[in-house]
């Protein structure tokens, strides 16, 4: 009896047992800091990616949809309290402006000229760079050398690069006149340029005809674009297996016959892949057509015939020369749907090649 008594008294007293503190505790600060590390901290470290994609990439996106359906630009200056102020009209104007893109004689030659550009450099740079791919794919001496020698075309500025081509190109003293005249080819009338009446001289005139303006244009990016591809088809020839090319030489099978039959088809999602790329940077061809330009500030692309504009050098002329940004707007999205149909027919392409109907 005594013994349940000093038990007693011990839970009523406290002695002999430990105490327990009922009082209510908060997180620990590790805890609260461990919380914030791990669902907070990733999205701050991602968040100037997010804020400067949506202030460069989804607000001029919108804004251009916006426009696009509008009369927005700036009339000639006028006079003010004797200041000279720009003014800007803008108004609602519904699909005015794509009816003018549509019917416009000048936007269905710039897509000519893209178009052209676009099948005359394409497919021989993908030829040209599938064969380069296939000779660096054998074991050759300096192999890095010439892997990465194939590179410097893509890293050069395309400015700088463009301003060569264009010194080449000359009408008087440029490279591949030089070289034309060693073999007699062409002739160009120096009368007004020379003072010598009744005087030709061989070479080309590159800048006065549609056909000799496009193969320099050509030739220029295919000096661009053409190392590009060749790497990345050796990037896809690297995994097929030197079995399957030592098979085919013992069935009697060519270097030639093994390219296409044997690398041509076990590299096709790449094939595809720089077929869909090409055309999509084609459609946005830019650069070259304006350096080659005599003139590059009036954004004509061969003078009065614009042999060579482009789209987007259109798109250039019209909004920030001619400043009527409804109507460049809306021939941006024209050429946007455009992109989207040439990719849709492309991805179907894809599908095809593959195998899947």
């Amino acid at each position: 009896m005594s013994a349940t008594s000093d038990a007693a008294a011990a839970a009523v007293t406290g002695t002999g047992a430990t105490k327990v503190d009922a009082r209510p505790r908060g997180p620990k600060k590790s805890s609260i800091w461990a919380r914030f590390d791990h669902a907070v901290v990733p999205y701050i470290l991602i968040s100037p990616f997010f804020i400067l994609f949506v202030a460069f990439g989804i607000f001029p996106i919108v804004y251009s949809a916006l426009i696009s359906f509008q009369t927005y630009r700036n009339e000639y200056p006028r006079y003010i309290s004797g200041e000279s102020q720009v003014l800007f009209t803008r108004r609602w104007a519904g699909l005015e402006n794509y009816q003018k893109v549509i019917t416009s004689s000048d936007f269905g030659q710039a897509l000519l000229n893209t178009f052209g550009l676009f099948i005359f450099s394409l497919i021989p740079q993908l030829l040209f760079a599938l064969i380069i791919a296939s000779l660096l794919n054998r074991r050759l001496r300096a192999q890095t050398f010439f892997r990465v020698g194939i590179l410097v075309p893509y890293i050069t500025p395309i400015v700088a690069s463009s301003l060569v081509f264009v010194t080449f190109f000359a009408e008087r003293y440029g490279q591949a006149n030089w070289l034309l005249g060693l073999i007699s080819f062409g002739a160009i009338n120096h009368d007004v340029v020379a003072g010598d009446p009744g005087t030709n001289v061989p070479g080309i005139d590159w800048r006065n005809t549609r056909l000799a303006s496009w193969t320099a244009l050509v030739i220029m990016i295919n000096w661009k674009w053409t190392g590009y591809n060749a790497l990345l088809y050796l990037a896809a020839m690297q995994s097929i297996p030197k079995d399957v090319y030592e098979a085919a030489a013992l069935d009697g099978a060519g270097a030639w016959r093994q390219l296409w039959s044997i690398t041509v088809p076990m590299i096709r999602p790449m094939v595809i892949f720089t077929v869909v790329l090409g055309t999509i940077g084609s459609l946005q061809l830019f650069a070259e057509p304006v350096l080659f330009d005599i003139n590059p500030e009036t954004g004509d692309g061969g003078g009065n015939r614009h042999l060579w504009r482009t789209v987007a050098q259109l798109i250039w002329r019209v909004g920030w020369k001619d400043t009527n940004f409804g109507y460049a707007g809306a021939m941006s999205w024209v050429l946007f749907v455009v992109v989207v149909l040439v990719a849709a027919f492309n991805a179907w392409l894809t599908n095809r090649l593959g195998g899947r109907r």
